[in-house]
């Protein structure tokens, strides 16, 4: 019986609550516009079409090098390391190059050398043989210097020379005659040289000439003689029978 006036309070005071709450949720206390929202509402919301964002501008393919007063000293000593394999690079480079340069001349060199030998070699098609003729060249200078052995230095120098090369031109004819070619292009570069062998070539061609009519002569000479002799002998024959 004691609790009966509470739950008549609790019956009194759950009706009233109930009763509040509706009439707060049916009559708010913001007025309400069919046509625009309120202030506050049109800030809060986003606007559908944003302004574009400023463009920015393209990255420089070009970084800026570090100042020196800024660099580190790591950055430094890359720096210094990178000139210094540039320049090695660079006379490692010019080293490879002299190189190339000197093995391309030794071997020009080289070629020229083995097609000059292979053009003093006679063709094949003549019957010349170098190897029995240098070696018959060899004993008729050899036999020169053994007749002038007990002669001059003179004698001695330019007898067995003399006996070689006119042995050469005898056995070897094709290749004396290449080789003599062979000199007179190098003789060509220095004009004195050149003069004075072209002097001395003058000068034997017509010694041998004048050998060549003397020795006519002498053999005319003793053709005659020889007839004469003959005719005399004959005449003596011819008296004594």
């Amino acid at each position: 019986m004691a609790f009966r006036p509470l739950i008549r309070q609790r019956a009194i005071a759950i009706p009233t609550i109930t009763a509040c709450a509706a009439t707060t949720i049916l009559w708010p206390t913001t007025v309400v516009h069919a046509e625009s929202p309120p202030e506050h509402s049109q800030l809060a919301r986003k606007p559908i079409y944003d302004d574009l964002p400023p463009l920015r501008p393209k990255p420089s393919s070009k970084s800026p090098e570090p100042s020196t007063a800024s660099s580190t000293p790591t950055d430094r000593l890359a720096s210094q390391i990178r000139r210094a394999r540039l320049t090695m690079h660079g006379y490692s480079a010019s080293a490879e190059s002299r190189f190339n340069n000197f093995m391309s001349a030794v071997l020009n060199q080289e070629r020229s050398f083995t097609s000059t030998i292979a053009s003093l070699a006679p063709p094949r098609e003549s019957n010349e043989r170098i190897m029995p003729g240098a070696l018959y060249v060899l004993v008729a200078a050899m036999s020169g210097s053994i007749l002038t052995r007990n002669r001059n230095i003179l004698l001695r120098t330019t007898v067995p020379f003399a006996v070689g090369v006119g042995a050469a031109w005898v056995v070897l004819p094709i290749t004396t005659r290449n080789v003599a070619d062979l000199v007179w292009t190098y003789e060509e570069k220095a004009p004195l040289i050149a003069e004075n062998h072209l002097r001395v070539r003058g000068a034997a061609i017509e010694g041998w000439k004048q050998i060549r009519l003397r020795g006519e002569k002498v053999g005319e000479w003793s053709e005659e003689m020889i007839r004469d002799a003959r005719k005399a002998v004959e005449g003596w024959v011819s008296k004594g029978t």
